[in-house]
């Protein structure tokens, strides 16, 4: 018998709490739940939704290093057209749109502040 898996969240470990919230909160992200450290004034963990998508933040007990960040992301619109077009419209920097042969509705690809690639995507 095998262990059935009822749900994976992504924890990524970031740089700034507070930046990253706001970043994600461009892509629909809403903070479900958080800690401040007592004594803090600002949140060193968060749990963020966006309807089914949930990703957990920490604040990184070490620098971030862009280049080091292995792990893609994927997150599905209805429309990455339109998608695309918001973000850039809020000053986020999402690339071209493609179309590969296992993404037939398209993707781009967009960075996080802390490196972490974002596969923005259509089925």
């Amino acid at each position: 018998m095998s262990a059935d898996t009822k749900s994976l969240v992504a924890f990524a470990h970031v740089a700034d709490v507070e930046r990253s919230i706001g970043f994600y909160a461009d892509l629909g992200f809403r903070v479900a739940n958080s800690v401040t450290p007592e004594g803090g004034s600002t949140p060193n963990w968060a749990w963020l939704q966006s309807g089914e998508a949930s990703l957990m933040i920490a604040q990184a007990s070490e620098p971030i290093d862009p280049h080091r960040q292995a792990v893609l992301f994927y997150l599905y619109f209805d429309d990455i057209r339109r998608t695309r077009s918001e973000l850039l419209a809020r000053g986020r920097e999402p690339g071209e749109i493609f179309f590969p042969f296992y993404m037939p509705g398209g993707e781009c690809r967009l960075s996080d502040p802390d490196g972490y690639v974002l596969m923005l995507a259509q089925i």
